[in-house]
């Protein structure tokens, strides 16, 4: 029987809008601004009655709270408004002690019962969330640098393991000079070192009493390293910003030495700084024995005491590269410290090192770099130079009891947060280069809304200018097209929800053209319907041939406008894929209402029926 569907198809369509409903209820519960309280240390616990004096404080320094909560975390404050957030964070900080951390936090508000179906909202993206946008530039010299350090060391370590003397080394640019005290020295160290550093070239000077060995990259070898550098760094920010837990971050290169780092919802943004761009890594030293030679020794300061300083041997024994795992603890003082794993090389470099030097001091070295601004005057104008520099400062300084293997401990640190940072820096791995902030941009979540509310907006006309023009152009089958069309914004915002694509203002404006394109498909059919109405065919059989006949021209449309948004996607970056995802989504949910959705409300309403007149 024409325009009939078999009681499967039925069910299978409603099965597919009762999803599509569930999982784009959870939007419906946008996330509510809020303040979390929780302990740094397990002994401090947070009550009912402390949560009671921070919403009385809050309600009279003039902040709506709308729900205060107690969980195993810790307090959670929700806030009416977003703009609150940091005069709440304030106010409460100021009422607790250091071993309660207060930080702003976006408080998810689903059903519990939709929770359970593990349903969430859409994620949003930082033009509508809020957020930080920064814009770092990668050291490609201090790259170079390190690494010409790197080797260095292992130079001089094979220059004494085969007792060859030497005088001193010397880094400019990207040449290592090493100087001895005769020819014959400097001649057996250069047929030692070249087969084991093929990567530079070799020039033999001669100077007054002695002779040195300059070293000179290769201009292939500094690319090599330079472009390490940019993608290690790459790999470290991203596990800095999944340390962060921010939901859809950004990372990504931007030419040859810069990297866009995008945080979503972040709103502490001078925490999410200093994490971003911490440059910090960690040497292990031994200190240095009286009669070692000034050569191989140098001197630092201990950071939490500048009185205090220690000479330590040039040598490194492992760096925070090595380090597998890293947590935050309290020794038995209940002072900070950070329980360190190692990987398998550094494990082994540890305990060859300490098991030869029981009962000598051995330090841990915190190395980080920054720039500061200084102003230079050129052709009567001030302009502000970045200078980098390098700060040194030892952290620990404990003697040796037992040979260390994989595991130990670092103390001496000033705060919990302090440990904290380390812990998390050691875990992320440690920049290959140093990195600067070029440019900071803040979004704010008022800023966000505005956008949201605009994109909402921009949706409804949209949205009401193609129902009033298939209301008044297709009559009764406009109402079954305009129904297909609501069924398809909410399979759209179902299936971004499910597949926890992030949502744009490009993206909206993917919703906006596909809701114009959504109804192509119900045009195409229509119009084929009236062509063969007039052709002289009954009601059922124009229906029929109309959905038969349009189908290949709608699918070969929606193909070939799909695969442009999967171009779109491949080789796009941000808003570009954010549009793409919703314009190939909106496909395929608006192929799927138009030729099933639309077409089995028309069947139930007009198939298997003696139709003498259509209002088309």
């Amino acid at each position: 029987m024409l325009n009939r569907y078999p009681l499967w198809k039925y069910l299978l369509i409603l099965v597919v809008l009762a999803v599509g409903l569930i999982y784009s209820l959870p939007n419906l519960y946008p996330e509510d601004p809020a303040v979390q309280i929780s302990s740094t240390r397990g002994d401090v616990s947070l009550d009912e009655r402390q949560l009671q004096q921070f919403t009385s404080a809050l309600s009279e320094a003039g902040i709506e709270v709308t729900r205060g909560e107690i969980d195993s975390s810790g307090v959670l404050i929700r806030l009416a408004d977003a703009e609150d957030q940091l005069s709440a964070r304030d106010i409460i900080a100021d009422m607790v002690g250091d071993d309660v951390v207060v930080a702003l936090n976006l408080a998810e508000s689903t059903p519990g019962w939709l929770e359970s179906l593990s349903a969430s909202p859409m994620t949003l993206g930082l033009d509508l969330r809020g957020g930080v946008h920064f814009l770092l530039e990668v050291d490609m010299d201090a790259a170079l640098e390190q690494r010409l350090e790197v080797n260095a060391s292992a130079m001089r370590e094979m220059l004494r393991s085969e007792r060859i003397r030497y005088r001193g080394t010397d880094i400019e640019g990207r040449t290592l000079t090493l100087q001895f005290t005769s020819e014959e020295d400097r001649n057996a160290a250069r047929r030692i070192i070249a087969t084991d550093f093929p990567d530079f070239e070799y020039e033999n000077l001669d100077e007054g009493r002695g002779a040195s060995l300059a070293m000179t990259m290769t201009e292939q070898t500094v690319n090599e390293i330079q472009d390490y550098a940019i993608n290690q760094n790459l790999t470290t920010l991203r596990n800095r910003v999944d340390e962060l837990g921010v939901a859809e971050p950004m990372v990504q290169r931007q030419g040859p030495n810069r990297i866009v780092v995008e945080l979503p919802g972040v709103q502490d943004t001078a925490a999410a700084k200093r994490v971003v761009g911490a440059t910090a890594n960690l040497e292990f030293r031994l200190e240095a024995r009286p009669d070692t030679p000034d050569i191989e020794t140098e001197s630092f300061e201990f950071r939490n005491n500048e009185a205090r300083s220690a000479t330590l041997m040039r040598d490194v024994i492992i760096t925070g590269d090595s380090v597998s795992s890293a947590s935050r603890s309290f020794d038995e003082n209940g002072r900070p410290q950070v329980n360190i794993n190692l990987d398998g090389t550094g494990g082994t470099l540890m305990n060859r090192a300490t098991r030869t030097n029981i009962g000598r001091n051995m330090a841990v070295l915190f190395i980080e770099h920054k720039t500061r601004d200084r102003v230079v005057i050129e052709n009567g104008e001030e302009i502000i130079e970045r200078e980098p520099y390098t700060e040194r400062g030892i952290i620990s300084l404990a003697t040796i009891q037992s040979a260390l293997g994989n595991s130990f401990r670092i103390t001496g640190l000033d705060s919990p947060t302090e440990a904290a940072e380390l812990s998390l820096l050691l875990r992320s791995g440690s920049l290959a280069a140093p990195i600067y902030f070029v440019q900071e941009r803040t979004i704010g979540p008022s800023l966000g809304q505005d956008n949201i509310d605009r994109g909402v907006l921009s949706v409804q006309i949209g949205l009401l200018l193609v129902v009033l023009f298939m209301l008044v152009r297709y009559k009764v089958f406009g109402l079954i097209a305009n129904i297909g069309l609501a069924i398809n914004l909410t399979l759209l915002i179902a299936a971004m929800s499910m597949l926890g694509a992030t949502l744009t203002l490009p993206g909206i404006a993917g919703i906006v053209l596909t809701l114009g394109m959504a109804v192509d498909a119900n045009v195409l059919i229509y119009e084929r319907i009236r062509e063969e109405l007039r052709a002289g065919m009954s009601v059922q059989q124009a229906i029929h041939a109309g959905y038969e006949r349009a189908f290949t021209s709608i699918v070969d449309a929606n193909i070939t406008t799909l695969l442009v948004a999967l171009i779109l996607f491949s080789i796009g970056t941000g808003p570009v894929k954010g549009f793409a995802v919703t314009l190939s989504l909106g496909i395929l949910t608006s192929m799927f209402t138009a030729l099933l959705v639309t077409r089995a409300i028309v069947n139930l309403v007009y198939g298997g029926k003696p139709v003498k007149k259509l209002w088309i």
